[in-house]
């Protein structure tokens, strides 16, 4: 191990034996020894306010489901808006949501059937008119949002409607109040999954219809005032800071058995000791700080694997507003294959993943999250830690240093810095950060981080969204339930930060898409055939696979953290008038 490394690695915690930290009579996650279900003693009281501590970068106050892009604000909508369909362990759509839903392959249909005579939190009608409007948000022409793309477009008659041909959604049939029919032009076995294709969006369209779409995502509607359907019912905000939130007594499933919820942004190097306190009753508290709460007696920690991943990317180009896609430059010196490839082999993550996340998280082989082990191509092995392979390559390739400064020029024979943008968060963002510097320098390319420091959380997605004065970045995405990366890496995919597409990333994305995906001998190899190309071409570099963790004081009566689980907020009691300390 180079000296950088372990000089960055002794600013945290060695790594340690999670087995046994918590009573054997929990049920535990796989992947890591952390309990999925949480059972505290104690008699319930009736009603009191749930404390929950939103650890991490201030939230960007864009509260609704087809505008949001963080993950912060994401966790603030889950708490007022219900999902629209549920699904199970293996995040296949079922029956335990909002709605039904009743899949007909031959036909190219979907059936969304929702529950007759419920409400939104301000009293109004809950109808299926409400999940049909979005569509024609998502799909107009001045919708400011990042939803827009190829699940949409697969909807009959969207892509006519996009582009102001047609007044209707072909697609589109209103059976009912309650009862929508969807037709799609593909098929493929991702329609089953949760987000795989299926719209999971509603709006309160009474409250929406009376703004222009332009205006929606700045009006008071997302920003201050949302209207929900979920378990709590927003009462005030205060922007960036904290939520409160009332019982919703119109909720689907019955009102909440507390009376209201607080929610409060809290630093992460402060999360651990809020948590102590007995200040909160949940928060997930970051991996790499386990030592420091792996004891605690007034809460207990939950964990899963997760379905999302780190990783490095690299941008080459720009995203074209007018076509709606990416429009890759060729002539960025990160877009040169070898580059990119080099820099993967610089970095060792799988010491990252032991030494900074005590093993939590764990280095990635693919962009493909090993939580779906289907789909997930073990036999890859990713970029390991070869530094000198990491040379050759860029020797093979003309990156050589030819003024003796200890960094290499371009193939042109151009010197060149690349601008490196990663976040802040937590007590290792700043040395994993600077590891990944020194690593890259090591093997002669030159990087620096943007403006010299690391970026607040909106900060940084701004940077991206706007292709900014950036080359390589540091960050991480989710999946949902469907493994799909076609709208994270799809050339009208508005999430593909890289801004990178080819004709054969088309092609194989395609067939992840087809029809014929439903044959589950096909559905393997496709996702083989494209983590296979994906990995040599290098767009990102996928560093870690995570496990996601959440704290839970021990006043909480029951707490289920388990993938598809039909457990909701609604359900949560409390056995004292505080958190216990």
């Amino acid at each position: 191990m180079k000296k950088s490394m372990k000089k960055s690695l002794a600013l945290v915690a060695a790594a340690f034996t999670l087995a046994g930290a918590f009573a054997p009579t929990l049920a535990h996650a796989e992947g890591a020894n952390l309990p999925v279900t949480v059972d505290n003693e104690g008699t319930p009281i009736s009603g009191g306010t749930l404390k929950v501590a939103l650890v991490g970068d201030p939230f960007a106050g864009v509260f609704n489901q087809v505008y949001y892009s963080t993950g912060p604000d994401s966790d603030v909508i889950d708490n007022f808006m219900a999902v629209l369909y549920g699904y199970d362990e293996n995040f296949v759509i079922n029956d335990t949501g909002f709605a039904k839903l009743t899949f007909d392959k031959d036909n190219k249909k979907v059936t969304i059937k929702i529950p007759e005579n419920t409400k939104w939190d301000d009293g109004e009608p809950l109808t299926i008119d409400d999940v049909i409007y979005p569509y024609y948000v998502i799909g107009h022409k001045d919708y400011a949002g990042i939803r827009y793309g190829d699940d949409f477009e697969n909807v009959v008659g969207m892509a006519e409607y996009h582009e102001g041909k047609a007044e209707e959604i072909s697609g589109l049939k209103r059976v009912d109040d309650w009862t929508l029919e969807v037709s799609y032009k593909e098929f493929p076995a991702g329609m089953l999954q949760a987000g795989g294709g299926v719209s999971q969006f509603m709006m309160p369209k009474h409250v929406f219809e009376k703004i222009p779409v332009a205006e929606q995502l700045d009006s008071d509607a997302v920003r201050k005032n949302p209207v929900g359907n979920g378990p709590f019912r927003v009462k005030s905000i205060t922007p960036g800071e904290s939520v409160t939130f009332e019982a919703n007594e119109y909720y689907y499933k019955g009102k909440p058995k507390v009376d209201g919820m607080q929610l409060d942004v809290v630093n992460p190097s402060t999360a651990v000791s809020e948590m102590k306190a007995g200040n909160y009753d949940i928060a997930k508290l970051s991996s790499d700080e386990y030592p420091t709460y792996a004891d605690a007696t007034n809460f207990k920690t939950l964990g899963r694997l997760q379905n999302a991943m780190s990783y490095i990317g690299f941008k080459m180009g720009k995203w074209n507003a007018d076509k709606k896609e990416v429009e890759y430059d060729p002539s960025r010196v990160v877009s040169n294959k070898a580059l990119r490839q080099a820099m993967g082999y610089a970095i060792d993550n799988a010491a990252i993943g032991e030494k900074f996340y005590n093993g939590l998280r764990t280095r990635a082989n693919t962009t493909i999250p090993a939580l779906f082990k289907d789909y997930n191509d073990s036999s890859i092995e990713g970029y390991t830690y070869q530094p000198e392979k990491s040379k050759q390559i860029l020797a093979d390739a003309g990156f050589v240093d030819k003024d003796g400064d200890g960094f290499v020029e371009d193939p042109n024979g151009k010197s060149f810095t690349l601008k490196f943008a990663s976040m802040q968060g937590g007590a290792t963002a700043e040395p994993i950060a600077q590891y990944y510097i020194d690593s890259w320098k090591q093997v002669g390319i030159n990087v620096e981080l943007v403006d010299g420091r690391l970026m607040e959380f909106n900060a940084f997605y701004d940077l991206l969204k706007k292709d900014g004065d950036v080359d390589v970045y540091q960050a991480a995405f989710g999946v949902g339930g469907d493994p799909n990366p076609i709208n994270l890496f799809g050339r009208k995919a508005a999430f593909n930060y890289t801004r990178w597409a080819t004709e054969e990333n088309d092609k194989l994305l395609d067939a992840l898409g087809s029809t014929e995906s439903f044959d589950e001998a096909f559905r393997k190899k496709a996702f083989s055939d494209w983590q296979k190309y994906f990995t040599e071409e290098a767009p990102v570099i996928p560093t870690l696979f995570r496990n996601e963790l959440i704290s839970v004081n021990n006043r909480v009566k029951h707490y289920d953290f388990k993938v598809g689980s039909t457990f909701d907020l609604s359900e949560v009691e409390l056995t004292a008038d505080q958190p216990v300390k």
